[in-house]
């Protein structure tokens, strides 16, 4: 009992030692090591990998070639001269392309300004005068004076715009002399349109009554 509880004695047990550990390899502590995880190449998971990136491979490869055509067919147009005009105008439902503020000098847009008015401000009175006339048939008079306005505000609108309004924008544009002799000579002929419209296609009758108020006094 020598030492009592603090006794180092192992009661006649041999005294055992642990083994050492052994030494660890060189790049034990190397972060930058690979380690090769072994896949399951065999099962279906990694099949559905390998098509899907096969599927990928395929569009993005069609998609390149698409784009290359495209440049190939904007560089031809841009060397042959054609300008790829976008719609933009009006706003709400794009029908032509209009930007007289990017497209036009500066020096030339108070008269593109003016002539898109003029042009705006023809297509009003055609649309006035289908108003008129439908008035007119209303209170009694034919209707052939109702179809002759109603052609010619079909034909006129969009036969101002390609006739003359267009060709001037792109003569602004390009500063074409062709373009303008093509201006000037269906902008002349307009106003004599609308003279023939006003005195042979209207019938006498109604021209008198509206000359005195025939809408505002009937």
């Amino acid at each position: 009992m020598a030492g009592g509880a603090f006794s180092t004695s192992t009661g006649g047990l041999p005294n055992s030692r642990l083994s050492p550990l052994p030494p660890e390899p060189a790049d034990f502590y190397d972060r930058g090591a690979t380690i090769d995880i072994p896949l399951d190449t065999a099962g279906s998971g990694y099949q559905d990998l390998k098509r899907k990136e096969r599927e990928l491979q395929a569009k993005e490869a069609e998609l390149k070639k698409r784009e290359q055509e495209v440049r190939r067919k904007e560089e031809a147009l841009a060397r042959a001269g054609v300008t790829i005009e976008e719609k933009n105008w009006p706003p709400f439902l794009p029908i032509i392309h209009h930007d007289i503020a990017n497209e036009i000098p500066i020096h030339l847009q108070r008269l593109q300004y003016v002539a898109f008015t003029t042009f705006l401000g023809m297509v009003l009175c055609l649309f006035w005068n289908i108003i008129a006339v439908t008035t007119a048939w209303i209170k009694g008079e034919g209707v052939k004076i109702w179809f002759l306005a109603l052609i010619y505000f079909i034909s006129g609108a969009p036969g101002a715009y390609f006739l003359w309004y267009r060709p001037l924008y792109r003569a602004f544009r390009t500063d074409s002399a062709i373009r303008f002799g093509w201006f000037f000579l269906f902008y002349l002929v307009t106003p004599y349109r609308l003279l023939h419209h006003r005195c042979s296609c209207s019938p006498n009758s109604i021209q008198r009554k509206f000359s005195r108020g025939y809408i505002g006094s009937n």
